[in-house]
């Protein structure tokens, strides 16, 4: 079963979930978006159809159900006059900042904020004495601006096909489709998918759920007797590590399971690739490297939340808009989370794990959430990469000389990702121009910057990951690539430059398994 958390009708992810960064995404992206669409929904259907136009922000919704996102943007422009007001209020205090806030004192700018930014924001510079808004994102979770009746959950049965891409359409009812106005924090979620270890009666499920009669039939459409349940779930001696797909792995010995950035197929009759039917009963850590839609994957949490014990993730830039606090967030979310920052260590019976520094990545952005890990097990150093850039290989060379090398490592090399504008556009007041956007991308390492990571931290046998090639993820990932992009050359490149220096080097792919 698929599990989708929704924020009106939208997928919620870390920057639609927060109250600032939610606040002016409902404004500036999602309304625009529900507009557009009813202005025009024949352009939306053109696009969606056009390849080169995947990962667009086009509404993939039958132009006959017009009325529907009429409808729907009729009910958040209603329910959401706080968080709308606040995004509109922002541009007005940034303006206000761009035009009065010259170096000099802002005290007597407070009074003149607008209503919906006093009390919940500081005016700070930075040391080159350019104006910023610092918010306090813990109070803004307590007001209007955060509604958690904005939430709800979208349940069904993965056949194999591709939902719409998560950033740009709304989730309207569907036939087969079971949305449920649940919060995310629900422990009846939890109690839904513990049952794939230990089942339940149906009609208590739709009790817990709050399916009412008309619906029950439903339920039972995508409820099964048999528990998917799979031989090797755990480890009885040594250690392994086992590639989910894109950035998630498991590394597991007969004492600990660590998943990171879990997001995982529930297309079980698949075949080709490990499912939640491969997961461990219990998952002691999950560990968050950044706060990306693909690395902090909502439909993979929800499902798994009831088997987790505790998420490490990082520390982030305290109140700034574009670096939301994904700790907030998840535990909003009805999480157990732990914030850790460089070098802090999570220490366990037979190992530990190190947060050490991610560069990069973020279209050069001031977003502090972002963190690599070091994972200690049953004898070997394992480094997880994820999209940290090779940009300075300085950096990893200052790293190891305080943690020494590492024996395996997973490196991201998505090397030209999109543009600053294709993700961040709706937090900013300003127009962002092309050009500008264009030289500021969301990659990673390309192969010269992958074998500087590698070398530095002296890891002798490397892996390729985080790539977003899987079909059942495109969804979230929406890439395109053919064996002459750019990005699967520069990998070829790397595997080449790695055999030359004696390292040995792998690009994963679907799925693989490592032992010892």
């Amino acid at each position: 079963m698929r599990v989708e958390g929704l924020i009106d009708n939208f997928c919620a992810w870390l920057h639609s979930f927060a109250p600032v960064a939610g606040a002016m995404n409902t404004a500036k992206l999602h309304l625009p978006l529900l507009d557009s669409f009813v202005e025009n929904p024949n352009d939306h259907a053109r696009a969606v159809a056009d390849p080169a136009m995947k990962g667009g922000y086009f509404l993939d919704v039958d132009v006959a159900r017009i009325d529907e996102v009429r409808d729907l943007r009729h009910t958040i422009t209603e329910n959401n006059k706080a968080a709308i007001a606040l995004a509109n209020a922002i541009a007005e205090a940034e303006q206000l900042l761009r035009d009065e806030a010259t170096g000099y004192g802002m005290s007597e700018l407070y009074a003149r904020l607008p209503e919906e930014v006093r009390g919940c924001a500081e005016l700070v510079y930075d040391l080159d004495h350019h104006p910023q808004l610092r918010f306090m994102e813990a109070l803004l979770y307590r007001t209007p601006v955060h509604r958690p009746a904005r939430e709800s959950i979208d349940l069904s049965v993965d056949d194999g096909s591709s939902p719409p891409f998560i950033l740009s359409t709304p989730r309207l009812p569907a036939a087969g489709h079971l949305q449920l106005p649940l919060r995310l924090a629900d422990p009846a979620i939890d109690t839904l998918f513990a049952c794939e270890r230990a089942g339940r009666p149906a009609d208590e499920l739709a009790d817990l759920l709050g399916v009412g009669p008309d619906q029950r039939d439903l339920l039972l459409s995508l409820l099964t007797p048999e528990r998917p349940l799979v031989e090797g779930r755990h480890v009885t001696e040594g250690a392994r590590i086992r590639y989910f797909g894109h950035a998630c792995i498991l590394l597991q010995t007969p004492s600990v399971a660590i998943l990171v950035d879990p997001f995982i197929s529930s297309d079980t009759a698949a075949g080709d690739r490990l499912t939640y039917a491969d997961l461990p009963d219990r998952i002691d850590y999950v560990l968050i490297t950044h706060g990306h839609q693909d690395h902090i994957v909502m439909e993979t949490l929800l499902h798994i939340r009831n088997r987790v014990d505790l998420v490490v993730v990082p520390r982030s830039g305290s109140g700034f808009r574009q670096d939301p606090s994904i700790r907030l967030f998840l535990e909003a979310a009805g999480f157990h989370v732990r914030e850790v920052d460089d070098f802090d260590v999570v220490p366990f019976a037979d190992g530990s794990i190190t947060a050490t520094p991610f560069l990069g990545e973020h279209c050069d952005l001031d977003i502090r959430a972002k963190t690599t890990y070091w994972v200690d097990l049953a004898g070997k150093r394992v480094f997880v990469g994820a999209d940290s850039s090779g940009l300075d290989r300085e950096l990893y060379a200052r790293i190891r000389a305080v943690l020494g090398p590492a024996d395996i490592g997973f490196v991201g090399m998505e090397c030209d990702g999109a543009p600053l504008t294709w993700l961040y556009r709706p937090l900013f007041t300003r127009p962002i121009p092309r050009k500008l956007s264009e030289t500021r991308k969301l990659s990673g390492s390309n192969a010269a910057q992958a074998l500087g990571i590698v070398q530095e931290l002296g890891i002798t046998q490397a892996f390729v990951y985080a790539m977003g090639e899987e079909d059942w993820l495109q969804h979230v990932m929406a890439t395109s690539y053919t064996p002459d992009s750019y990005q699967l050359q520069e990998v070829d490149e790397f595997l080449l430059m790695c055999k030359r220096e004696g390292i040995e080097a792998e690009h994963l792919l679907r799925h693989r398994e490592l032992s010892w």
